[in-house]
């Protein structure tokens, strides 16, 4: 396969309840996770909804970090999806796992990419082929 990007997802559980809810403080943590792992921020759009909960995004000339909280139960959805070799998301998942005080957590890294037909062009793997 040839590998275009990785995309770690992050599933943090039993965070701080109060920042998860707090729109700038998880402004400012998503900008530090990209600056951290080596990303270059191009711009960033974050919401509050109501009565609780933030959804955001992070552009990097890289591709993007994502984030939707859900307060009330003390957890966060985090995406991460860069090209190149050059980013390192696990330092990014290291920072926002202190930062919102995750008592609980798991990661799972996809490549993504495909495979070569016989043109050159990229292709989709193999069904059998697991994400």
């Amino acid at each position: 396969m040839e590998v275009l990007g990785r995309h770690l997802l992050l599933e943090l559980f039993l965070c701080d309840e109060k920042v998860l809810d707090d729109q700038d403080a998880i402004e400012k943590f998503m900008k530090e996770a990209a600056r951290v792992s080596g990303a270059t921020i191009v711009e960033s759009v974050f919401h509050r909804f109501q009565p609780h909960g933030i959804s955001g995004v992070v552009v990097v000339a890289e591709s993007h970090l994502a984030i939707h909280t859900w307060p009330e139960h003390a957890y966060a959805a985090v995406d991460f999806f860069t090209c190149g070799a050059e980013i390192d998301c696990w330092r990014a998942y290291d920072y926002l796992k202190k930062v919102f005080a995750a008592g609980d957590f798991a990661v799972k890294e996809i490549e993504r990419g495909g495979e070569r037909d016989a043109a050159g062009r990229l292709v989709h793997r193999k069904l059998n082929d697991k994400l």
